[in-house]
Parts: structure tokens; C-alpha cells; sequence
């Protein structure tokens, strides 16, 4: 006991009068003394409570006719005279007769007394039996419970030394119960966190508040290797006047608790990194894109250091030859590490083409099509990992301990592999996590799948639409002339928007903006088309509006097209326009000194609706007069109003004798946006 324990003013042995501090005291032991005669010379305040007489009415009586029955008065005789000329003590349970004239059964314990005279006398104690039995009942039960208890038990003093241990909490921290006692706690407690524990039970003892269910997580002595979890509670320890004895602790081993809830958060990470995949991953048709998505993804939730690698066949979308035992052509698409390391400069940079030879473990992986697990990865696996004897010694500075590769298969073609390390991440590759990479690398294989395919389709349509328009245009009388095309940047296929610049007798030079709506290789066959015909009208020299409704009547015959245009004659002889319009955007024009407009020229109807007369309107173009002709997708756009982008685009031809490649770049840089979703053809001509 330390001192802060100690009842105060120096009571520290319990001498007030009114506290129950002891066993004696839930008893109510009374003690009783009688002389040789059985006459009572000595008697307590305790059996006046039991036996129901005060100390006046007690003292000098013989006890035996005071407290015994008649009927057993005899033997209750010879049993006092055996002890008095014996010396030997007697206990039992016997009857009394109470002061009301009750019976009740006693536990008592009689014993001969010698005072320094030589007088002898009897002292008699004695207790309630159904008390004492209820007592000796909970005590035995207490003993059964904390000796087969499963559950660790222990005592501690105020000093958080062990006073009682039993066998189950002996099982479970590895150390014999006898050597448990007067050691502190933190010698044999397995728990890391022992600092915080202590401070815990102090409060206890200081409040009174139980803790309870307490988690901790540590390795027992009696087995080092394996993890373990325990459940922990304490509580405070008082007597029955309140004094603090210590405190109790209570240890529960919830290792299978602790192991299922593991996995059952480890579960619900996975599903969630699944889920969230799902989301992120493919959100372009980008494979570059796609494969980042997925090495930033895996990163961190998976392993240490990502690298995904695809086929360069497969990029090119050439079938894969049949697995051998030969060297593979990787591109790696993208790298990503949780933390800096010196593994990045082991692994291939994104772009770069790598060769693989037949026995490293990412070609067997897309050689077999199966993962290749290394569990825990020697320096004799290192080899087999890393590209050349440099990475190799990169990998072992970097702690990389645990390596999987999987491979990506879409549609049973394998394109190439995702290949994870470990570095920090103490636990090695399990089969769990083979599942986990398996179902992430089948995702991101299908989106991958997707977009080289879209790759190569788009840039097949992209040749052809380019194949079709005209090259640079050639010097053509009285006009200065640039041109753009440029492809959706937001979409999966191109357009079949085009220009035309088509030199026409008499020195006139025909002016031609076009958009078919559609995209793909079709819409870009159909332009072709299209423009084939327009230069063979337009070198009959007909008049715009006759070219227009010749085109008109060619669209009705292509079904499911509609197609918008602008037809443009310019005379340099006469500084006219002679102008016709399908439907299309009107041109704009710039001119010196004043402000920039629109041309106000009958809108018509697009070609392909059929019946339809195309008016052909004149404009006159001045030297040093700018003239753009343009599709709808460097205005339209699906957030602002089409006035407030035409307006737009006239503020930006605010400056006519600008060079013309210039006025070409502002105008797509000033109005285009990432995420359009419509091709743009811009032709841009100014008057010599």
C-alpha cells in the first residue's frame, strides 16, 4: 500500500470505528470468554448482534443456560470440559437460542486460554453458519471461476504488481503464474503499447471508472511467430469501507475476432479498390491514359512500385504470334511508386520500348498468360526481374522483398502485363492479391483493348480525312490563302469536315467550306466524295447556287447524310464574291478600319434534304480584306449561347493585315477547348 492510500489524519491501520475494512467484519465474528465455571467473563459487541443479549445481561451468566437449549445442555458440558482438559480446540455448527427465543445455527470455533496466572479459560468465537456457508460458497465459486476461467485473470496492488494470476492468463502470456507474483505488469504484459496500458490502469485506480474491452495486438512469448489479439478490461479494487486494494485485469483472446474482422476489413478495402477502379479506370480512350489510371490505382492500395507494360504487337493491333520461349518487345506505358525510390530508375520509362528475353518473369507471364508470384524475392530472383545487373542492384537497395506480374488479357489476347512490387509494405504477395491484381489488370485490359483499337481506327479515319484535303494551297490570283484541320480532340472517331481551294478559268478561285455530318471512316469517304464532285461543278463554272443544288441532288442519293456548305467564287478582275450557302455558318469578314462582321447571306437549307433552291448572293472584297470561312465546331459549344462564341470569334479578327498562319492559330487556340466533341476544317483567304 503507498501512502496516498492510507486513510487519512494517520488512520492508516483502519481504526475508526464505524468502517467494515475485513472479512471479520462481513462475518460479524463474536468472540466470547468463559471462565472454568462456563461463567461469561468477556463479551463483544458482535455477539450481542448475534445472540441477541447486551453485555450487562450477559456477563457473570453461565452461557450454556443463557444461549443452549436444555436438550443439549449435557453435551454441550462435556464438550467445554474436553476443551478445557484437553487444550484441544473444537469446531462445528450447533444451534443457539436466541434472546427472542429463535433458534439459530452457529458456526462456532472453541479453544482453551491460558493468562499469565495460570488460570485457563474458553474462548468462543462464533458466525451465522447460513452467512459463513453463503461466504465459504462464493469464495469456492470464486476459486472455480478464476482457476477455469478461459479468460486471463489477474490481481493487481496499487503499485501494478501481481498479487494473483490464474492458469488461463499464464497460457496466454507465456509465464509460469508463481513467477507472476511482485512483478510489475510490464514485465510479462506481450503488449507493445505496455506505456499507454499503465497509464490506463492508474486512472483507474485514481476514478474508479472501469476500462473495458480494450484491443491490443501483440506476440506472445509462448509462441513469438505468431500475431495475437487480446481483449483487455480492468477495474478498480475497494474493500467493503472503500479502501483501494489494486486493481483487477481481465484478458480475453480474441485472436480469431481480431483475424476474421481483418479480413473482413481487408475484404471491404478490396471491394472498394474494385469499385473505385471502376470509376477511374478507362475514363479515356487513351491507352496511355488507361494504363496511368491503372498503375495510380494499384499504387499505394496494392503494392509499392507499379509498372504497366504493354506488347508493342499489340499496340500496332498485330496478332500476337504464338507463345515461345523467345524475347518480347515491350512499350512501357506507365510507372508510379508510392513513395520516392530508387526503384523507378530500375524500371523502363514510360515510352520507351524495351526487349525481354524469353526466361524474365514478365515474359513468362504473357507467354503463359498466368501470374508469376514471388513471395518473397531473393537475390537469385532479382535477375529475372530487372531489365540488365544495374536495375537489378537498384531493386535490392530499394528493399524490393515480394514481385507479381499479371498479365492483361482482353478478348483472350494477351496485350501485355502490370507488373507490382513491394518495398515498405512489410507483408508479401498473397493469393488474395493475385485475385485482387487479376481482376484489376482484366479491367483495365478491356479498356486498353478498347482504346488501341479506337487508336488505330481514329488515326486510319484521321489518314484518309487528311489524304482527301487538299494539300497547301498553290498561289492562286489576287488572294493570299492558310488552311487548318483539326480532329475532335474529345471524340471517338473523326468528322467529315473540309475546305477546298479550286483554281477556276478567268484567274477566279472557288472557296468551299464543308461539314457532313457523321463521323468515322464513312462520314470521311463521304467528304471525299463530296469534294470530288464539288471540283468537277466548279470547273464547269456554274454559279454557286447551281454547284449546290448539283451537290444537293448526289447527298439525297448517300442515305442517312445531311451535309452543310458554303460555296465561294471570288472574280480578283472585279473584287467579287459571288457566295451560296447550304445550311452552313456564314463567313466573316475583316476589314480595315472597321469592325469585324458576318456576312449576311441567305442561310439555306443542307444538302441532301433535296428540292431545295440555293441562292447566290455577291460581296465585295476589298485589297487587304480578310475572309474566314469555318464548320461549326470552332463556334459551337455545349455551354455558351452560338452568338456569344461568333462574337467571340470576330473579336479575334480584330487586327486584318495580321499573317495569316497567325489568324489561323489564334482562332483555334482562342476558341477551341480540350474537351470539344466536333472536328474543325478553317479556311482563311485575303485580298491582294
Amino acid at each position: 500500500m503507498t501512502a496516498e492510500t492510507f486513510p487519512p489524519d494517520g488512520d492508516q491501520y483502519g481504526t475508526e470505528a464505524h468502517r467494515q475494512t475485513s472479512l471479520l467484519d462481513v462475518l460479524s465474528v463474536a468472540a466470547l470468554v468463559l471462565d472454568v465455571e462456563g461463567r461469561i467473563v468477556f463479551w463483544t459487541p458482535q455477539a450481542e448482534e448475534l445472540f441477541g443479549y447486551s453485555a450487562a445481561e450477559a456477563l457473570g451468566r453461565p452461557a450454556a443456560r443463557l444461549i443452549i437449549h436444555p436438550e443439549h445442555l449435557q453435551g454441550v458440558l462435556k464438550l467445554f470440559a474436553e476443551v478445557l482438559e484437553t487444550g484441544r480446540s473444537w469446531a462445528g455448527a450447533f444451534p443457539i437460542r436466541h434472546k427472542d427465543g429463535s433458534t439459530r445455527l452457529m458456526e462456532f470455533r472453541n479453544m482453551r486460554l491460558l493468562d499469565d496466572l495460570g488460570d485457563v479459560y474458553a474462548l468462543g468465537l462464533a458466525a451465522d453458519h447460513s452467512l459463513l456457508q453463503r461466504v465459504e460458497t462464493d469464495l469456492a465459486l470464486c476459486e472455480r471461476l478464476i482457476n477455469q476461467s478461459p479468460i486471463g485473470l489477474a490481481m493487481l496492488d496499487p503499485e501494478l504488481r501481481y498479487l494473483l494470476v490464474n492458469p488461463a492468463l499464464q497460457r496466454l502470456d507465456g509465464v509460469p503464474a508463481e513467477d507472476h507474483i511482485g512483478r510489475h505488469l510490464r514485465e510479462t504484459l506481450p503488449f507493445p503499447d505496455v506505456d499507454s496500458i499503465e497509464s490506463a490502469l492508474r486512472q483507474v485506480l485514481s476514478t474508479g471508472t472501469p476500462l473495458l474491452d480494450q484491443y491490443h495486438v501483440g506476440r506472445a512469448r509462448s509462441s513469438p511467430e505468431h500475431e495475437r489479439a487480446w481483449s483487455v478490461s480492468f477495474y478498480r479494487l475497494e474493500d467493503p469501507g472503500g479502501r483501494v486494494l489494486g486493481a483487477a485485469m481481465s484478458v480475453v483472446d480474441v485472436t480469431e475476432r481480431h483475424r476474421v474482422a481483418a479480413e473482413a476489413d481487408r475484404a471491404r478495402r478490396r471491394l472498394a479498390l474494385i469499385a473505385d477502379a471502376s470509376t477511374r479506370v478507362g475514363t479515356s480512350l487513351e491507352v496511355e491514359q488507361t494504363a496511368t489510371e491503372l498503375a495510380e490505382i494499384a499504387s499505394g492500395a496494392l503494392a509499392d512500385v507499379v509498372a504497366v507494360d504493354v506488347l508493342d504487337s499489340a499496340l500496332a493491333c498485330r496478332r500476337m504470334r504464338e507463345p515461345d520461349n523467345g524475347p518480347e518487345l515491350f512499350r512501357a506505358l506507365a510507372l508510379k511508386a508510392d513513395h520516392p525510390s530508387v526503384a523507378l530508375r530500375a524500371a523502363d520509362a514510360p515510352g520507351d520500348l524495351a526487349a525481354y528475353e524469353g526466361d524474365r518473369l514478365v515474359t513468362l507471364c504473357v507467354h503463359t498468360g498466368r501470374p508469376v508470384l514471388v513471395r518473397y524475392v531473393g537475390e537469385e530472383d532479382l535477375p529475372r526481374i530487372a531489365r540488365d545487373a544495374e536495375a537489378a542492384a537498384l531493386l535490392s537497395r530499394a528493399g524490393v522483398h515480394s514481385y507479381l506480374a499479371v498479365p492483361l488479357i482482353a478478348h483472350g489476347e494477351v496485350l501485355g502485363a502490370l507488373d507490382l512490387k513491394r518495398t515498405r509494405n512489410p507483408l508479401s504477395f498473397d493469393e488474395d492479391d493475385v485475385i485482387l491484381a487479376g481482376e484489376l489488370a482484366g479491367r483495365a485490359a478491356i479498356a486498353i483493348d478498347n482504346a488501341r483499337w479506337f487508336q488505330s481506327v481514329r488515326n486510319t479515319s484521321l489518314t484518309l480525312q487528311r489524304s482527301l484535303l487538299p494539300d497547301h494551297p498553290p498561289h492562286h490570283t489576287g488572294l493570299e490563302l492558310a488552311s487548318r484541320y483539326q480532329p475532335a480532340q474529345a471524340t471517338s472517331e473523326v468528322g467529315g469536315d473540309w475546305y477546298d481551294v479550286i483554281k477556276l478559268s478567268g484567274d477566279k478561285t472557288a472557296l468551299v467550306v464543308g461539314d457532313v455530318m457523321g463521323n468515322g471512316i464513312d462520314a470521311a469517304a463521304t467528304m471525299g466524295r463530296l469534294r470530288t464532285a464539288t471540283c468537277a461543278y466548279a470547273d464547269l463554272d456554274l454559279p454557286p447556287g447551281e454547284v449546290l443544288r448539283h451537290l444537293d441532288k448526289i447527298t439525297c442519293d448517300l442515305e442517312h447524310y445531311i451535309v452543310t456548305c458554303v460555296f465561294i467564287v471570288y472574280d480578283p478582275h472585279t473584287r467579287q464574291c459571288s457566295i451560296a450557302n447550304a445550311g452552313h455558318m456564314p463567313p466573316a469578314l475583316a476589314r480595315a478600319g472597321e469592325p469585324a462582321r458576318l456576312l449576311d447571306v441567305p442561310p439555306g437549307a443542307p444538302l441532301g434534304i433535296g428540292g431545295v433552291v440555293f441562292e447566290t448572293t455577291t460581296a465585295e472584297l476589298r485589297p487587304g480584306d480578310l475572309l474566314v470561312l469555318y464548320t461549326d465546331g470552332l463556334v459551337e459549344t455545349r455551354q455558351h449561347a452560338i452568338d456569344d462564341r461568333l462574337n467571340a470569334l470576330l473579336g479575334f479578327l480584330d487586327e486584318p493585315q495580321r499573317p495569316l498562319e497567325e489568324t489561323c492559330d489564334l482562332l483555334l487556340y482562342g476558341l477551341r477547348q480540350p474537351d470539344d466533341h466536333d472536328d474543325v476544317a478553317l479556311l482563311v483567304a485575303r485580298a491582294l
